[in-house]
Order: structure tokens, then sequence, then C-alpha cells
């Protein structure tokens, strides 16, 4: 993955327990008002990842139907790549220390020159997350200064440490989803929301919350990100990659950057909170694929809706211009389909085209 040469990550954000309809047979593909629709194809997901084999159960769905979904559990552990590092421990270090930052539609690498001249970077003076004699970065060494730090009410106390939450935090988690084994397109797109970061650009605070200037402490703003528009019943993820990982919600970002502490994603995308356990927020290509014969982007997991979800761009490295506002489209080989964001947006997708089990 091309990163720029500095990277750092923003923290934990939060996790709702959901689920999706599934079966144990293969994919197929039916026609449907001249569409192509694609069923949910449970082997694609690792083994590894599960806690416990793949079942259908009737669920009811968004609309008030019922449907047959995946009941998907998993340990919330990517089996297919390694998880952190997140913060770099020394202004010396290199990139292999760290992880990434997104902002402004833009991966930098989390090292320790970052780290270095992050006052710089935010053009605040108020940044300062290392000992200027020895170069040692102020970081969060235990799960109860993990619990602290990931506060979205953190305290003052944590102001300038670099957040990290270990595997060793948070093992045995595990979490239900349910995903249609059928995608069912709805009436109108279900329109997630972008939370304390809409309004700004990716990683840019929205207006009425721009970044503290000069050491000047706003009021911060109480909780996460509000409900997904349109539906409360909305999952506030996005949807499931093939090693079982969940597709996060964008991390808040602002509210991480007004308490003046950092929380890195390692170079997959993913960090750790003690409550969801390790989740994504951006596609960097690390994760499980499944490569296209046709030079289309590889897929990399299944939206909630039982859509499936690939990545952003095409083996060309194109982007889709003809995404709608979900970022999906439709083939006749895929059917309908997501494209994800760019990394450095902090994003997935935009919306659920379909219906979702409840």
């Amino acid at each position: 993955m091309a990163k720029n040469h500095f990277k750092f990550i923003a923290i934990g954000s939060l996790l709702v327990i959901f689920s999706a309809c599934k079966n144990n047979v293969a994919s197929s593909e039916t026609t449907s008002e001249d569409e192509v629709v694609i069923t949910v194809k449970s082997d694609n997901f690792l083994n590894e990842g599960l806690a416990e084999p793949i079942t259908i159960e009737s669920r009811k769905l968004s609309d008030g139907t019922t449907a047959d979904c995946y009941k998907i559990v998993v340990t919330s552990v990517p089996t297919d790549h390694d998880m952190g590092p997140w913060c770099p421990g020394n202004i010396s270090d290199d990139a292999s220390a760290g992880g990434i930052w997104l902002s402004d539609g833009k991966v930098y690498d989390v090292d320790g020159d970052f780290v270095k001249n992050l006052a710089t970077f935010y053009e605040d003076d108020t940044w300062m997350l290392y000992n200027q004699e020895t170069g040692e970065i102020t970081k969060t060494s235990t799960k109860q200064e993990c619990e602290d730090a990931a506060n979205p009410n953190v305290g003052e106390e944590y102001q300038n440490y670099c957040v990290e939450c270990l595997p060793s935090y948070v093992t045995g988690i595990t979490h239900t989803y349910y995903i249609p084994v059928t995608p069912k397109k709805a009436e109108s797109a279900y329109s997630f929301s972008r939370g304390p970061q809409g309004g700004g650009g990716p990683g840019g605070p929205p207006p009425g919350h721009e970044r503290p200037k000069n050491g000047e402490r706003p009021e911060r703003p109480e909780g996460h990100a509000g409900p997904p528009q349109n539906n409360s019943t909305m999952p506030s993820n996005r949807g499931l990659a093939f090693n079982g990982v969940i597709f996060n919600a964008p991390a808040p970002v602002d509210n991480i950057l007004s308490a003046y502490t950092l929380a890195p994603f390692d170079d997959a995308g993913g960090h750790i909170n003690l409550h969801e356990g390790y989740h994504y927020h951006a596609a960097t290509g690390v994760s499980t694929k499944i490569e296209q014969e046709d030079k289309h982007a590889a897929m990399i997991g299944y939206a909630f809706d039982g859509y499936g979800i690939f990545e952003n761009t095409d083996k060309n490295g194109n982007e889709y211009t003809d995404l709608d506002e979900s970022r999906g489209h439709y083939d006749a080989i895929r059917g309908y389909h997501y494209h994800v964001d760019k990394a450095g947006n902090n994003n997935f997708i935009d919306g659920l085209r379909g219906e979702y089990a409840l």
C-alpha cells in the first residue's frame, strides 16, 4: 500500500452488535426484472475467524418482511494478517514501528517523525506527545489506560497521549451478525450518518467543531455519531470482511484530536477498543480479497444488506465514476455492489441499498 511519509490513526469507535443472515450453500445468481442478483456465499468467510459454523435463520428485515439470513458469529480477530503496531515508541522510530493516520483523504505513516511534528501538522503548539530529552513517546500501556483514554469524554490527564489498545485486552470476544442470503433492493436507499465528521470533509471538522488552536480546549461533544439517517434500526457498522472483522463507521477523529490524543490505525486500517475488539475504519488492501477476472476491483466482504463490497479502484488504479449515493453500482457479472471510499477518507460506504436484518 502506498502511504505518505507520515501516518497516524484516529481512535475508538462505538461497536454495535449486529447480524447477518445466511445459509451454507454455494452462491448463485438469479435474474429479476432484468437484474442479476448475487446471493451471499458463506464459503467466502474464513473458518478461522468464526466462533461457530455459519447457519441460516429466518429473520425480519427492515421492510417488515422475513427472509433467510446467515447467522455469522465472529471472533473479531483477523487470521490473515497481524494486528498492530499502532504507536511508535520513540521519535527516532521509522514507519515499521507505528501505524497510520487518515486525514483529508490521505494516509500518513505514524512514525517517530510524524509524532515529533504534530504541532506543525495541526498548526497548534499544544501538541507534544514525547519527552523532549529522551524522545520517548507518551502512550497508554495498560488496559485501564486504554479504557480511560478511549472514553469520548477523556480527562485532561490523557492530553498528549498516543492511545493504543492491545489484542491481549480483548480475548474471548465474539459478535453475532445477520446478513440476508439473497439481497433485496429497498424502495429507497438507507443513508448512513457521517456523525461528527459530516460537513467538514473526511478527517476534517464540521462547522462549529473546528480543531482547537494554541491550547484552547473547546467543550467536548457528548458521545459519538448519531444514529444513521432514515431508520433508527439501521446498523452503524457497514459490513463484514471475509476474515470476520467488522467494517466500522468512521472513527470520531475530531473528538480524538480535540483532546490532543492520537489513536492510530495499523497498516490494515484497524485498531481495537474494549467493547468491539479489533475493527476496520479503512480498506487498505491488506485483508483477504477475491480477485476478479475482468480487472474489476477485488471483492473484500459483504455489506449488511447482502450486497458485495469491493475495493476502491480497478486493477488499473481507476476509481469508479458512476457510483450512486450509497457508493454502489450495477453490472451484469456482480449485480449491484459497493465500492469502498479511499482509505484516507476514514469511510467505507455511504448507505445500504438493500433491506437489512433486524
